[in-house]
């Protein structure tokens, strides 16, 4: 009688537990694979800007602001990448915490604004899933220890990713660690590990290049002899191409910047993520 009234309870408290999980909304799609990385089942992640999809032009749905008036957090980006997110969680009446994930990180500048791709260098990821495992500790003391848990777990993998990074560009000749990808959203990788990116869009891709940024480009190519230009999976691909014809530089493939793959895509996950465009600059520039 005892090990059935056990069992009663145990299938009670099973669902209670799943339904109490902790709502987070991350404003995109690689803050929230950190997130569920962290989190485990102990947490409901949604994100609003989806795989695929440009963070910087993005337009709030009204699903956004119920999504936000669900939420007991709210992660965030910062550094100037989420400019359409203060009004959506004011207009959605939210109470969430808002977390800014990028606060422990000394942000590069590209003219006077911040560069906010920080999550490019993988020692930045590692402030970000902190920043984050501290956010939901902080909302979910109960399930602290397991946070903590799933975090070391995930920062063991992140350390492993960072040394994988630098022993494959250690095999780029230092002459060839040069490419061309289409905006300002590899400053901190270049940082990092020493790769050279230029771009003829600026840190956001609602700018324009002028005919003169595309001529200077063009001339700095072919006087650098940069191998390689790349395309991104949020940008439209013309004018990197016109480029890569215009100069013979080799277009180098697909690089992942400010947004993951589908499910079925080529980069899911941001260990994925940094794995691909780590292969296609290698594989581009290492000969």
């Amino acid at each position: 009688m005892r090990r059935l009234l056990l069992c009663v309870l145990l299938l009670i408290a099973s669902p209670l537990h799943a339904a109490e999980r902790l709502n987070v909304v991350a404003s995109f799609s690689i803050l929230g694979d950190f997130v569920r990385n962290v989190g485990g089942d102990r947490v409901n992640v949604t994100t609003l800007v989806g795989p695929d999809s440009d963070v910087h032009v993005y337009t709030p749905a009204p699903s956004d602001a119920k999504r936000i008036a669900d939420a007991k957090l709210v992660i965030v980006n910062g550094l100037g990448l989420e400019g359409w997110l203060p009004r959506l969680v004011q207009s959605a009446g939210s109470k969430a915490q808002v977390v800014t994930v990028s606060a422990g990180i000394a942000p590069l500048k590209l003219g006077s604004a911040a560069d906010p791709h920080a999550w490019q260098s993988v020692p930045n990821a590692k402030i970000y899933v902190g920043d984050i495992a501290n956010a939901l500790a902080a909302a979910d003391p109960d399930d602290a220890e397991f946070f903590r848990a799933r975090t070391k777990a995930y920062l063991d993998k992140l350390e492993a990713l960072d040394r994988e990074v630098r022993e494959a560009v250690a095999k780029i000749p230092p002459e060839r660690r040069k490419v061309i990808s289409t905006h300002d959203a590899f400053g901190y990788f270049a940082a990092e590990y020493g790769v050279q990116f230029v771009a003829p869009l600026g840190v956001s891709t609602e700018t324009e290049p002028s005919a003169r940024d595309i001529a200077a480009i063009i001339g700095q190519i072919k006087t650098q002899k940069i191998p390689a230009v790349f395309l991104e999976n949020i940008s439209d691909d013309r004018l990197i191409r016109r480029i890569a014809a215009e100069t013979g530089a080799r277009v180098g493939g697909t690089l992942i910047s400010d947004g993951l793959t589908g499910e079925k895509g080529l980069a899911p996950t941001y260990i994925d993520m940094v794995r691909h465009n780590i292969k296609a600059l290698t594989s581009a520039l290492d000969h």
